[in-house]
């Protein structure tokens, strides 16, 4: 049991707790929650034992082992599957051990010894060590050629993933992971929610992230006003919790306030009555020990939308027969993906699946511009102007200069009060509008980064991982942004919440193609466990000789378990398995031929007014029938496969 009684702590002039407690059962899996500066790092350092309260306790049971993410890595030379395993010290010192006795001169004398260790390193599981050192680096998107590579050749991305690697190979009663989801994709993720489903230990994790909060844990601790409090259940139902007790409280204020009112009304009217004196005494005590109900506070919401995109070309752009990848410095190419046949419509939201190096960022960089295309031909419409957030978009900030430096670089003409005002709502408020951004938080560069898209008005968003440095509420804002952004949309990111609520279509990145992938997340879950996880599994457990199996496809992965059986009820199984994707493609398709539809009737509509035919309407002119003719071309292939859909579905039902 972790037990804090009566706990207050200053950091610098600051109070970050004050007289607070809070109990945590044996088991618990606890998500800790709370603004940037609350306090949730220095509560993980107190538990380390590395700071301690100004008054007050912290217990735990002292034989706790303690894991947690080491935030330095040094650019060893060491393996990186060695380095994950050196994260069960207690096997490593008997290893060591072991090597010592070995080497003793008097064999016999070390003898009783070395059998012990021996024992020990079997209880140890040191003889399956390596192989669930390499489980754990393949969960976290490594190959098996990275576990043989040095640690100093990773970027700190990666190398944060084997001070996460360490961690969950140290065998340990008290696990805390400090936003263990920032360097990871959403491969990674999901199979990282798994593994800590089946933890056995306490858990205490902080993270940004609302749906690895619901998957994970079953109490909620948050920070709120130099207080713990303590929540059972998952994010989602802190939130449902938290909401009525802001109801509640704010219910009983006004209660309280206006029987704070009926008594001083009281005392008004009659303390100068003699007959009265008794009684007005006796509510001047009354009010007096009437306890002050504080309001419970919502967090302050930070919220903003995008500006009316400017308008867009239909289609956007288009890909023929594109592949993508990077060219070397003396002429070589490295391909990444090949054989892309994509047209991107207006309005379309789209989310980008796909397992670490699959290629996600590189088609986001391509679409971009900010990549050339290898070969093959890509087409932009004319007015297609892009938003991009890409992955490393902090770097490309000017540390030395200010928000507003950044901001009338892109609007030189606009008036400074203009900027300063929009700077303010994305809360860049006073002097911190001019100020150096060099001192920011991620997060606050990341709002920055975000006004500068938001600023320029695009049609197109490509937005690859814009929420690694974001805050719970500041994702929610982007969240909500998103959602109402009415033009088109491109999203990578390991955040499901955020897929979920701003996407309706999704791409997957596999075996170097692009693809439409006809499902869900949680479909995407189930195939990525079905097929990437394990097959690098099985390869992780096979000798270097052996040859795993090729992964089975998408559609395989979906219907094999049905497959292997001929009853009735795997057959059922089956046929609703083939149905699911059809039926979401339909839908699919239905959703763009009715946007499609829309906009033709509208291009009738103008194309019908005889002032566009003008003389000086030429180019208007010549605009609307180009895009009245690609809309119609557009139009006629989703038709067409919608009928091949329904006839797939039609052969199913026969």
């Amino acid at each position: 049991m972790i037990r804090l009684q009566q706990l207050s702590l200053m950091r610098g002039t600051k109070p970050l707790f004050e007289n607070t407690d809070l109990t945590l059962n044996p088991g618990d899996k606890i998500g800790l929650i709370g603004a940037n500066g609350a306090g949730k790092s220095t509560l993980f350092g107190m538990l380390r034992d590395e700071l301690h309260p100004d008054q007050g306790s912290i217990d735990f049971p002292r034989n706790w082992r303690v894991a947690y993410v080491a935030q330095e890595t040094p650019a060893l030379e060491r393996p990186a599957v060695e380095y994950a395993i050196d994260g069960d010290t207690t096997l490593r010192k008997l290893e060591k051990e072991l090597a010592e006795v070995e080497a003793m001169e008097d064999q016999e004398a070390a003898g009783h010894r070395m059998g012990e260790l021996y024992g020990l390193l079997a209880d140890a599981d040191a003889y399956t060590v390596r192989s669930r050192g390499e489980q754990l680096l393949v969960g976290l998107g490594f190959s098996q050629d990275q576990m043989t590579q040095p640690v100093s050749s990773f970027s700190g991305g990666w190398r944060m993933r084997l001070n996460l690697a360490q961690a969950l190979m140290c065998p340990s009663d008290l696990l805390l992971l400090d936003e263990p989801t920032n360097h990871l994709d959403l491969d990674a993720i999901i199979w990282l929610e798994d593994w800590l489903k089946r933890y056995t230990g306490t858990l205490i994790v902080i993270s940004h992230d609302r749906d690895f909060l619901d998957g994970v844990v079953n109490v909620i601790v948050h920070i709120d006003e130099r207080k713990l409090k303590r929540y059972s259940g998952n994010y989602s139902s802190f939130e449902r919790q938290r909401a009525a007790q802001i109801v509640l409280a704010q219910g009983m204020l006004e209660k309280q306030q206006r029987k704070q009112a009926h008594l001083q009304s009281y005392i008004d009217r009659f303390k100068a009555q003699a007959t009265k004196a008794r009684q007005a005494q006796s509510r001047i005590k009354a009010l007096a020990r009437m306890e002050e109900i504080a309001p419970l506070r919502a967090a302050a919401e930070f919220s903003f939308e995008f500006r009316e995109p400017l308008r867009a070309p239909n289609p956007l752009l288009t890909l023929e027969n594109v592949a993508m990848g990077y060219r070397g410095t003396e002429g070589t190419e490295k391909q990444i993906i090949s054989g892309v046949n994509f047209s991107l419509q207006t309005g379309q939201r789209i989310g980008l699946l796909g397992v670490n190096g699959a290629g996600k960022s590189t088609f986001i960089k391509t679409v971009a511009d900010d990549l050339s295309s290898l070969s093959g031909v890509v087409n932009v419409g004319k007015g297609l102007a892009i938003g991009y957030f890409a992955q490393h978009q902090l770097e490309m900030l000017r540390d030395d200069e200010s928000p507003l430096w950044h901001l009338v670089r892109i609007a030189p003409d606009v008036r400074e009060q203009e900027l300063r005002n929009f700077l303010g709502s994305f809360n860049f408020p006073g002097t911190m509008v001019t100020s150096p951004i060099r001192p920011f938080s991620g997060g606050e560069k990341a709002r920055l980064a975000l006004a500068l898209i938001v600023w320029q008005r695009p049609n197109l968003l490509l937005l690859d991982e814009p929420t690694n440095h974001l805050d719970l509420e500041t994702r929610e804002a982007l969240t909500d942004a998103l959602a109402q952004f009415e033009g088109t949309l491109m999203l990578v990111s390991h955040d499901r919440h955020l897929l979920r609520a701003t996407t309706d279509q999704f791409l997957i990145v596999a075996d170097g193609k692009l693809t439409d992938f006809d499902g869900d997340l949680d479909d995407y879950k189930d195939w990525l466990f079905k097929t990437k996880l394990a097959a690098k599994t099985a390869a992780a457990n096979e000798s270097p000789a052996a040859r795993p199996a090729a992964a089975p496809s998408i559609a395989e992965a979906v219907t094999t378990k049905a497959i292997t059986s001929n009853n009735k009820a795997a057959k059922s199984a089956l046929s609703s398995a083939q149905r699911k994707p059809i039926e979401a493609r339909i839908k699919r398709l239905e959703e763009q031929m009715s946007r499609l539809t829309e906009q033709k009737s509208t291009l009738d509509a103008r194309l019908a007014d005889s002032a566009v035919y003008e003389p000086d309407q030429k180019n208007e002119l010549r605009t609307l029938q180009e895009e009245h003719a690609s809309c119609s071309k557009a139009l006629e292939t989703l038709e067409a496969e919608w009928l091949e859909q329904q006839e797939a579905l039609e052969k199913l039902a026969a």
